[in-house]
């Protein structure tokens, strides 16, 4: 039971360090602007070529979806198909990082797909739908 519950722990853990990343992906290094004056020199860094990929991740756009916007989508329908908390968890991620690097709408939906579906896969799997707020043993409330 108490490594249940440390697993469902370190899900919602691990997607607070999703987005802490994402956060310093956008803030330090996309939208800095000494970063940015540093990567368009004539001697810029190697790894000015990863903010390049980064920044055209959300610059192209397909039916006005950028690429992590689409990923994150994809990550939504396939939560939605497999009953598997890690297809969830994988689409609330890419929910959040796509919600962070400026891709609101598809990332928000994944994000929110991904989030209850893993919820809904926490609950205790043997507690059918309709009877988790029911009370127990059929004891009927008296009237107010």
């Amino acid at each position: 039971m108490k490594a249940r519950v440390w697993l469902s722990a370190a899900a919602w853990l691990l997607l607070l360090g999703v987005a802490l990343g994402a956060s310093w992906l956008r803030y330090d290094l996309i939208e800095s602007s000494a970063i940015g004056q540093l990567c368009s020199g004539e001697h810029s860094p190697s790894w000015c070529e990863w903010r390049q990929w980064l920044v055209l991740g959300f610059q192209h756009h397909a039916y006005g979806v950028s690429v992590y916007g689409a990923a994150a989508l994809v990550a939504a329908m396939i939560a939605l198909l497999w009953k598997n908390p890690w297809t969830a968890w994988l689409a609330a991620a890419l929910g959040l990082f796509a919600l962070e690097l400026y891709c609101f709408e598809p990332g928000a939906l994944a994000l929110l797909i991904g989030c209850l579906r893993l919820l809904r896969l926490q609950v205790q799997p043997s507690t059918p739908p309709l009877s988790q707020h029911r009370q127990r043993d059929q004891e009927i409330q008296p009237q107010p």
